[in-house]
């Protein structure tokens, strides 16, 4: 960060200096503008090269942290998926045992599990409220 900050300012420094010496010999307006923006990027591609290699160093460097960072947040997100997916069919195939064996339960004649839980838990309130 400290590197683009540094570069960004001696451009700045280069673009201020060479629109002044523009504008002493002259050039007013747009023309001065462009003129300096044209020195200014021509004596800062030879004069901040070594700056400029050094801010687009940490920039690489700051975008590969950051992919690293992205890589491990995704790798999280997938695996809480899986062991959300791992749970949703566990439920799922509790749920098509326990049909299934109220199918079964109903083909000979039986009251499935769950009619049956019922019917204990009802029959002690029913005695109740007759006495």
């Amino acid at each position: 960060m400290r590197s683009w900050l540094t570069y960004t300012a001696a451009r700045l420094a280069l673009f201020a200096g060479a629109f002044g010496v523009v504008y002493l010999f002259g050039a007013r307006s747009w023309i001065a503008l462009i003129l300096a923006w044209v020195i200014s990027g021509l004596a800062s591609y030879v004069l901040l090269s070594k700056w400029r290699d050094q801010m687009s160093a940490s920039v690489v460097d700051w975008s590969n942290k950051r992919e690293k960072q992205d890589k491990a947040v995704g790798s999280r997100l997938v695996g809480g998926a899986a062991r959300e997916d791992e749970i949703q069919d566990e439920l799922l195939r509790a749920q098509e045992a326990e049909a299934a064996a109220a199918a079964e339960a109903e083909k000979n004649g039986e009251k499935p599990a769950r009619e049956a839980e019922k019917d204990d838990k009802e029959a002690p309130e029913a005695e109740g409220t007759r006495k």
